[in-house]
């Protein structure tokens, strides 16, 4: 099929051969089951592997595709519909397999989330795909999410047969991009993905493992006696009935609340990963994969790759399909050696808010960026002019009994301005308690106020420790491996990240930033349910935030268009009102000669 004058892709012209339930016996004896979908013809054909605890049956139901948590397939949330277009690859000669990962659905063993031995399974089936009188020997892999994050985890393993990838919506830091953001649980989530999405029926629990009985049962003891903890109801069920499917996957996560080896190795280890990897997201899942991509982009340095970072648009819709002509050109151009003219196409491609346009690009942070600092002054301006000696700080109260915050506006922007890129929020800041947790978000105000939210940071008081190799101005980078409280009034410098984000603030609009010690925001949709809020501190403090020259408190915005010349923050109105004029009369009279006319 000729995809323009000069491209071509795979055509459309097979029937779909359906095998349910094949047992694949791994390396320890653990039979893993899969479906096989293959074209209805003779011949060998590459192989896409699509992997995840969710319900395989439910993958290759034909449902009329509806956003995200918008409906249910097999009475389970239409979430889990990720493992990507069966018919439409199978079609045009892929074998797709989609699998249950160990201890879930149909396939023995403990399920241990993103373990070395589940990754280890993905490797093998892999290779026992490869080795099948149906497949060429050329195998990739294939899905979203979940599917998605699987596939970075078996390419760092570099199987012999596993040649292309196409993690979208991929997150690759287990602590960092899903369960703890900053430090700070993402509570919500972790209980609400676990007990709706998994068809889980035997887990191993990694914390009672580590510990031994006894110590966990203290543990868990001492965790239901934490106040912020208690506010969850989800966790204390979780902690009252560890050994009820799947509160082993939530209590792992609570009891691992710094970053270790529980979670690096499972992880992402770029520097393994040679297969040419695809990588997208989109901004409306800020708190889950789009950070995965950004890293992938920049630790992927050997492997081909592509970036395709896409509008707010509320994830993909369910059954997974709009990436499916990308992924056809990726794939048949990897496995089947066909001229797609895929890598052709600018390696970056960024979709920018407000401009609602394409930006192209060879690398990310895009080329030529200016980061120009952005200063927080008295009564909530934001603006590029750097504070004086004798400014004020400000002060909001975080309590169960009033949660506040502090919000800076810049004054209305004179040009279009272009926001593209990584973020970093510098805020010198106080807390009357030994420890404190920052909730950041940077909104987009049109003339008549409405504020749009474009993205969010995160970062937990006692998690403020900064690894200076592996930062950069624009982007700190914290270990999350060594908590030191905070001396009550003692002046610290928090080095905030904000997800980056590709917006163009239009003339007359101003930029906006919230400081809060919670995610309180109403939710307007399924993924702000999923990922607001997260654990909120229940010990009362007063929070201040100083902004004067030897604390100087500012956003680090990445300039890609506009801004040349800075925001006006008296409005930039030389006209003068009759009173304007009296005032400054005497000032003119004697240079001028004469007195105005009255």
């Amino acid at each position: 099929m000729k995809l323009s004058r000069e491209w071509e892709v795979s055509d459309r012209q097979y029937n779909i051969i359906v095998e349910r339930d094949l047992r694949v016996a791994m390396s320890d004896g653990v039979e893993v089951s899969v479906d096989v979908f293959r074209p209805d013809a003779e011949g060998r054909f590459p192989a896409l592997l699509s992997m995840s605890p969710y319900s395989k049956e439910a993958q290759s139901e034909r449902v009329w595709p509806a956003a995200m948590g918008k409906s249910l397939v097999l009475n389970f949330p239409n979430a889990i519909l990720e493992a990507g277009p069966t018919d439409f690859f199978v079609r045009r000669g892929y074998v797709h397999i989609i699998g249950s990962v160990r201890g879930s659905g149909k396939s023995g063993g403990k399920f241990d989330l993103f373990s070395p031995r589940e990754i280890r399974d993905n490797y093998e089936l892999v290779e026992w795909a490869a080795g099948q009188p149906w497949c060429s020997g050329n195998v990739g892999m294939m899905g979203i999410s979940y599917f998605a994050i699987n596939q970075l985890l078996t390419a760092a393993l570099q199987p012999p047969h596993l040649k292309a990838i196409a993690p979208i919506h991929g997150l690759s830091d287990l602590y960092r991009d899903a369960t703890y953001h900053g430090g700070i649980l993402n509570a919500v989530f972790i209980i609400v993905w676990s007990s709706t999405n998994l068809v889980v029926h035997t887990e191993a629990n990694i914390t009672r493992g580590e510990l031994g009985d006894d110590a966990f049962k203290q543990a868990v003891a001492r965790l239901l006696r934490d106040k912020d903890i208690s506010d969850k109801p989800g966790l204390v069920e979780a902690l009252k009935n560890p050994d009820k499917i799947p509160n082993g996957v939530i209590l792992d996560g609570v009891f691992h609340p710094t970053d270790s080896p529980f979670w690096r190795e499972r992880s992402v280890n770029y520097d393994t990963v040679r297969i040419p990897t695809y990588i997208a997201s989109d901004y409306s899942m800020l708190s889950l994969h789009l950070p995965g991509a950004f890293r992938s982009w920049a630790n992927l340095k050997v492997a081909p790759k592509k970036m395709v970072i896409g509008g707010p648009w509320g994830e993909a819709d369910r059954p997974f399909y709009q990436f499916h002509y990308e992924m056809l050109r990726w794939f048949d151009y990897w496995l089947k050696g066909m001229d797609t003219g895929i890598m052709e196409v600018p390696p970056v491609r960024v979709f920018v808010t407000g401009a609602n346009e394409w930006k192209t690009a060879n690398d990310w942070p895009i080329p030529g960026t200016i980061w120009i600092p952005f200063y927080l002054h008295r009564d909530g301006v934001l603006c590029e002019m750097e504070p004086w000696p004798d400014e004020s700080s400000a002060s909001f109260e975080d309590s169960p009994n009033k949660r506040g915050s502090l919000k800076y506006y810049s004054p209305p922007l004179v040009e279009p301005t272009e926001v593209v890129g990584p973020i970093a929020l510098n805020l010198f800041a106080s807390c009357t308690a030994s420890d404190l947790n920052f909730f950041i978000s940077l909104w987009d105000v049109d003339p008549e106020g409405k504020e749009t939210l474009l993205t969010r940071g995160w970062l937990k008081g006692s998690h403020r420790e900064v690894d200076p190799k592996r930062s950069k101005p624009w982007q700190p980078f914290h270990p999350h491996t060594d908590p030191q409280p905070l001396k009550p009034g003692e002046i610290y410098e928090f080095n905030i990240e904000v997800i980056p984000t590709c917006n163009l603030f239009k003339a007359g609009h101003r930029i906006g930033l919230k400081i809060s010690g919670v995610d309180d925001e109403e939710p307007k949709s399924t993924i702000d349910l999923m990922f607001t809020p997260h654990l909120w501190s229940q010990t009362p403090k007063t929070v201040t935030v100083y902004h004067y020259a030897d604390y100087p408190s500012h956003l680090l915005l990445p300039i890609t268009k506009g801004n040349v010349v800075g925001t006006w923050i008296s409005g930039g109105n030389i006209y003068l009102s009759p009173e304007e004029v009296k005032m400054l009369e005497p000032v003119f009279e004697s240079a001028r000669g004469h007195r105005a006319v009255k």
